[in-house]
């Protein structure tokens, strides 16, 4: 397995940049990003969750993420991605992005 590093300054510009133009930011205090995604209802927000939890464990890359049984939030789902074996932002958590983005919009 090859060592894990760090985005360098030009891959943020060139793999991180669309990403943040399409409604992931930066999570304040961490090398991180996050995205808050609604659907119509918690079985669609389950469903999402599902197939988000097969693809990062088959990239052995788990994502951090809430989703409250509550009224006001059971249709959202809370994603952070940061990479722990380097402390901060890799190439996996760009893949696991485009990924989320991907599977949200179908």
């Amino acid at each position: 397995m090859a060592l894990l590093s760090t985005l360098s300054q030009s891959e943020r510009q060139s793999v991180l940049k669309p990403l943040l133009s399409s409604g992931w930011a930066m999570t304040q205090g961490r090398d991180a990003i996050q995205k808050n995604y609604q659907f119509a209802d918690f079985n669609e927000a389950f469903g999402f969750m599902t197939r988000v939890a097969l693809k990062a464990d088959k990239m052995d890359h788990h994502p951090e993420w809430f989703n409250a049984s509550c009224i006001s939030v059971y249709n959202r789902v809370e994603i952070t991605l940061s990479t722990h074996d380097c402390q901060g932002l890799s190439n996996r958590d760009i893949e696991l992005a485009k990924f989320c983005d991907t599977l949200h919009q179908e």
